[in-house]
């Protein structure tokens, strides 16, 4: 691997161990080698991870779109910041550059974002390892929802192997390191779909 997705809350959260576990991964990735790809806000978890990331000498990647400039406010001191045209662009293209995705704490947009991105390993179009870091037990609810799908048949037990969690940084980062998909279904669908 050589570039992970990291996707959080343009919001720091009420608890420290959100702002915490952040600053700890953004400056894990760096001290692996690995750069970080995100939606390039400079406020919230996900400027916080980029922050660590680069006071560790890490690379680290923006996306943002246009509409979002003014909203999201782009991290300036990012290595690298892609101004995009549309939040479809973004996550097409957060998802080329990366070798696998991790989920801080966040809301509505990154649960639609790590939903996406196992939807999309489900179908085929990526194989790449996907990370939830429960920090808290932040994810435990989502993961809960997730078991009574797959117990209720619609999610086959395979695709819960999509996914993995762990509440500390460097033990997410070990299982992603280790991580070997489930058999990929043949949907004719290719990554260059997304």
């Amino acid at each position: 691997m050589k570039r992970i997705c990291v996707f959080a809350g343009s919001s720091e959260g009420r608890n420290s161990a959100y702002r915490e576990a952040a600053d700890a991964l953004g400056r894990m990735l760096a001290e692996r080698g690995l750069g970080l790809v995100f939606g390039g806000g400079r406020f919230g978890l996900m400027g916080v991870a980029a922050d660590a990331a680069l006071a560790a000498g890490g690379e680290v990647i923006g996306i943002i779109p246009r509409g979002l400039m003014e909203t999201e406010l782009p991290h300036k001191g990012v290595t690298e910041l892609r101004v995009v045209d549309t939040m479809h662009t973004r996550k097409a293209l957060m998802a080329e550059l990366s070798d696998g995705f991790i989920s801080l704490p966040g809301g509505l947009g990154t649960f639609e974002e790590t939903l996406e991105t196992i939807t999309w390993a489900q179908l085929g179009l990526h194989r790449k390892p996907i990370g939830l870091l429960d920090v808290e037990g932040y994810y435990a609810p989502l993961l809960a929802f997730l078991s009574r799908a797959c117990e209720e048949g619609f999610i086959r037990p395979d695709n819960m192997r999509l996914f993995v969690a762990e509440k500390d940084p460097a033990a997410l980062l070990s299982r992603l390191d280790a991580y070997q998909p489930p058999p990929a279904p043949d949907t004719g669908l290719r990554e260059e779909d997304i």
